[in-house]
């Protein structure tokens, strides 16, 4: 049985693996030409395979070899046409009977745009000061330029707009009219620095990219509009790989596009190890002091049998009711009177009386304290009784003995407990969806603002991004990739969690057991 479950978990995890790769694994680009299943007339588009399904066979023919390939799999293909003159990756998938011919252009090229949006298409390249198409070995220089104006348009909006903005926010939470000289002067500056973005706005806007889809439209990208530009039919096995590594990097450090289905998943990744950091820093102590006193101080009665059971069912609670108790008790109750006592002048747009950082990590603390607690208490009864007589032959009290040598001792088992918590708060969903977990954040809870860690903020967490996401990707293969992509990512975030405590386990099991 140890075995049919070993397995098991190795095949879920190959197949998360599996599917979460081709996320990131470049894909070939063709050429396809089909007859519209409506109108029967024959079109070109470019075109990925993006998902595939066992099926009847389908022939196709290949038009640059006029060679007859035949599959076992249906494929289903994805393409890439105009819409209001923009060139965009389709959403709905092209019959493959409709297929007449398929070859491969080396030309075209996978384009990634900063909003997350796919592009299929042969890329030209045109730089403000001439007429005619440049050769794409040109498009880093131009590239530098675009990015020195979008620094100089980020620094004009960090340095003079937002304290602008925050200043005027002021005047109309105080009533200030809106002809006060301090406000006029304040809208003065305004529109100076806007102006100033607006040239050089107009500078970005001379940078462009013509794409050419396969029916030889052309479209107009803004170069400030581009990722990156990937020629999948160029590159060989070693190419792809260093673009999948690459496109690996920009996952893990960018924010999620297209409601969750392209981009990264930094801000979900950054909040979950942010909330599980800070629960493991609420309850640990909690449970170990709750622990020494069912173990060491409260007397052997009836009333700490029943203290022990409840903490034990406590266990069995499902997570959800500790997701209403801390929306109720926490965020309105003990939240509503902190704003009303330390933030009564920004009512009624609370602070702390809405979903947060913090009492979602107080919920998950509360869901885990009893995990922490059983375990300690374990801990604390493995403990020899003959080293607490030794302690007290040798004059300590009995708060020394516990402390000196009694939770060193028992340290193996309170780190099994705060691995045990780290892995279940980790995973969890429902109560974090209602005490502070979003589906996008627009700022992360840890900033350069004072005092730099948000508490009161909402936050993004692996989770619920899974979670929200599974519902936008359920027709579209790219965004389930993501989604089992994100999937493998909090996994490896649990055994990375877990493989810390385990080796921390481990010394102080090595330290304090067998004397090294």
């Amino acid at each position: 049985m140890v075995a049919i479950l070993l397995l098991t978990l190795m095949s879920i995890i190959g197949f998360i693996l599996i599917r979460g790769s081709a996320y990131f694994w470049p894909l070939d680009i063709y050429t396809l030409t089909y007859a519209n299943s409506q109108t029967g007339v024959t079109a070109q588009a470019f075109a990925q395979i993006r998902d595939e399904s066992m099926r009847a066979p389908l022939i196709m023919q290949s038009g640059e070899q006029g060679a007859i390939k035949q599959r076992t799999e249906e494929q289903n293909w994805w393409l890439s046409y105009v819409v209001e003159g923009r060139v965009t990756l389709s959403r709905e998938l092209l019959d493959p009977a409709n297929v007449l011919s398929v070859s491969k252009n080396p030309n075209v090229a996978e384009i990634t745009l900063t909003n997350g949006e796919t592009v299929l298409a042969n890329p030209l390249f045109k730089t403000p000061t001439q007429t005619q198409r440049q050769a794409l070995s040109n498009l880093q220089e131009a590239r530098v330029n675009v990015d020195y104006l979008q620094q100089q348009i980020e620094s004009v909006r960090r340095a003079h707009l937002s304290p602008i903005h925050e200043e005027l926010a002021e005047f109309d939470r105080l009533g200030v009219a809106n002809d006060a000289p301090a406000r006029v002067r304040l809208t003065q500056q305004f529109y100076e620095h806007q102006q100033t973005i607006q040239q050089y706005q107009q500078q970005l806007a001379q940078y462009t990219l013509e794409v050419v889809d396969a029916q030889g439209n052309v479209s107009v990208l803004m170069l400030s509009e581009l990722e990156h530009i990937d020629f999948s039919n160029q590159l060989n096995t070693l190419g792809k790989v260093w673009v999948s590594v690459s496109r690996i990097w920009a996952f893990l450090s960018d924010e999620p596009k297209q409601a969750n289905t392209a981009g990264g998943v930094f801000p979900a990744l950054f909040g979950t190890i942010l909330m599980v950091l800070l629960m493991t820093l609420i309850v640990t102590p909690f449970g170990v002091l709750a622990a020494i006193y069912l173990s060491e101080y409260a007397p052997n009665n009836l009333m700490t049998a029943a203290l022990r059971i409840g903490v034990s069912n406590m266990a069995g609670v499902p997570s959800i009711v500790y997701g209403v108790f801390g929306l109720g008790f926490f965020i309105y109750a003990i939240g509503g009177s902190i704003d009303s006592l330390f933030y009564a002048d920004k009512l009624p747009s609370p602070t702390f009386g809405a979903p947060g950082l913090f009492w979602a990590s107080l919920t998950m603390a509360l869901l885990t304290l009893p995990v922490v607690v059983v375990a300690t208490e374990e801990g604390l009864q493995r403990v020899p009784s003959g080293i607490r007589a030794s302690s007290y032959a040798l004059g300590a009290t009995k708060i020394e003995t516990i402390w000196y040598t009694v939770l060193p001792i028992a340290s193996p088992g309170i780190m099994t407990g705060v691995i045990l918590a780290i892995a279940r708060a980790a995973g969890e969903v429902a109560p974090l969806m209602l005490v502070g977990a979003v589906k996008f954040a627009p700022t992360l809870p840890v900033d350069g603002e004072f005092p730099f860690l948000h508490l009161e903020r909402q936050f993004m967490h692996l989770g619920v991004f899974i979670y929200d996401g599974a519902f936008h990707s359920q027709t579209d293969s790219q965004g389930s990739s993501m989604m089992f992509a994100a999937c493998l990512l909090l996994l490896l975030c649990v055994f990375g969690l877990n493989l810390i405590a385990i080796n921390l386990r481990a010394r102080l099991r090595k330290r304090y057991t067998q004397g090294a």
